[in-house]
């Protein structure tokens, strides 16, 4: 085990920077948060809230010891051996078999859409409720009472991840007890809420509801796998492949099975209701006109549509070929995400240059842009180079009133209005007479995304204009 977390761990080390999307968003707001404590950040306070915040706790408090750089190290690695074992304990309990086998297919799983876009809490709160629901799963008091436990915890993390161990574990306790007709009402309830969120949404125009991309079976578990550029969708493709093989392989009547067939088909029922829920549901709402979006929802689900596929696998009969081909998968699936984040620290490495020779506490706003055939973002890598010496102004967190930081009217360090927020990242904003002096960072070189250049902002002009957008 230790072998193995080792090896789980060397995506987090083999750059400067962990490249992950919204993680630099949360170094920089972990920083800020300790200027907050200070009284160093005008306008910016703290408040407490019970959800989606664990992440940051995590980097506020590690960054007062260690100093942010080797904070977010630390929590970012805790959170990828809490999810790749919390997974395989689910497995390994489900099944009374250690999935050592399918080891290089969970790692791709720990570091797929979800990891590499920084949504940490909810990544976190997920390997959490795994280890919840492996306790759990047998119906003993003693694994129950260790899940009423672990639930908070999650809850603390991403309420998201709180609602599926509660719902998945509600599941499987009513499971056995359930003969014939009644074996369907779970399934049937939960997509039937799915179906009436959908409806309500539809009728809601307030809420400004943006459904996921047709068509919608893509969105099967497999999407974890395509992360920055599409070579990706290859890998993707290629585990759709191996996941039918193997259960062909293993369903041939000539084959024989083991274990109880009612128990082997929770799995599955498990997996067709996570698959219909985040057909039904919307990738991203509003609903609240003047607070942040709630995005990238079906996106995220798909993750636990993942781990039930890979908790079917571990019910199959294991096969040294799974290790083989899995490996191979892996082998192809790093190498590809290695380069891409090796483009976007360059691209990091050039906003610290810059940020570097700032004045400290000079505020900053950063229009940058990923290639169009990237699916990751990169525009939150002014963010964590501005750690100690410069304030982003056009941080989204704190104006959004979802995240555990806050910010008042006419705050010299961030801008209150998500909106402004918005269109400052997207390079659409008319600066004002009040947030003089300002620099923009942006990309210069229609060559090379990577290269970076920065420049003073007037009042009446648009930022952005002066940028190059990657083609």
């Amino acid at each position: 085990m230790l072998l193995v977390s080792a090896a789980i761990l060397i995506p987090c080390f083999w750059q400067r920077h962990i490249q992950a999307g919204d993680l630099a968003s949360h170094a920089y707001n972990a920083w800020l948060a300790q200027l907050v404590g200070e009284g160093k950040a005008p306008g910016v306070y703290a408040v407490w809230q019970g959800k989606n915040v664990l992440f940051d706790l995590m980097l506020l408090i590690l960054g007062k010891i260690f100093g942010f750089g080797a904070a977010e190290k630390i929590a970012v690695s805790a959170c990828v051996l809490v999810f790749f074992w919390g997974v395989f304990t689910l497995i390994s309990v489900a099944t009374r078999r250690r999935p050592w086998l399918l080891v290089p297919g969970l790692a791709m799983l720990a570091y797929g859409f979800v990891f590499y876009m920084g949504f940490m809490n909810y990544y976190l709160s997920l390997g959490l409720a795994c280890f919840g629901l492996a306790a759990l799963w047998h119906g003993e008091r003693r694994g129950i009472l260790l899940a009423t436990i672990l639930a908070p915890l999650g809850l603390l993390a991403h309420p998201l991840g709180f609602l599926w161990l509660a719902a998945a574990g509600a599941y499987r306790l009513l499971w056995p007890r359930m003969r014939g007709w009644s074996e369907w009402l779970p399934p049937a309830a939960a997509i039937g809420i799915g179906l009436v969120v959908r409806w309500v949404l539809a009728r809601h125009p307030e809420y400004q509801p943006d459904w996921p991309d047709a068509p919608f079976f893509q969105w099967n578990g497999a999407d974890q796998f395509w992360v920055f550029r599409p070579a990706t969708r290859y890998v993707a493709l290629a585990m759709i492949v191996f996941v039918a093989a193997a259960t062909l392989f293993d369903l041939l009547p000539w084959r024989g099975r083991e274990g109880n067939d009612k128990e082997r088909r929770l799995f599955p029922e498990f997996y067709a209701v996570a698959f219909c829920l985040t057909a039904l549901l919307p990738e991203n709402l509003r609903p609240e006109e003047n607070a942040g979006w709630i995005g990238l929802l079906v996106t995220r689900l798909t993750l636990i549509s993942a781990i039930f596929i890979f908790c079917w696998l571990g019910t199959l009969r294991p096969r040294k070929w799974h290790l083989f081909a899995l490996a191979v998968c892996a082998a192809v699936y790093f190498t590809l995400v290695y380069r891409d984040t090796w483009l976007a620290g360059r691209l990091e490495e050039n906003a610290e240059k810059i940020t570097r020779e700032m004045s400290p506490g000079t505020r900053v706003i950063a229009t940058i842009f990923e290639p169009p055939d990237y699916r990751m973002v990169t525009l939150h890598v002014v963010d964590r180079a501005c750690v100690g010496h410069c304030f982003l102004y056009s941080n989204y967190e704190a104006s959004t009133r979802q995240f555990r930081l806050r910010v008042k009217e006419g705050s010299p360090v961030v801008v209150a209005s998500p909106e402004d927020s918005e269109d400052m990242q997207v390079g659409s904003y008319d600066v004002q007479d009040e947030d003089l002096p300002l620099k923009e960072i942006y990309q210069c070189d229609a060559g090379d995304w990577t290269k970076l250049c920065v420049r003073d902002l007037k009042a009446g002009e648009k930022n952005g204009a002066g940028g190059i957008r990657p083609e």
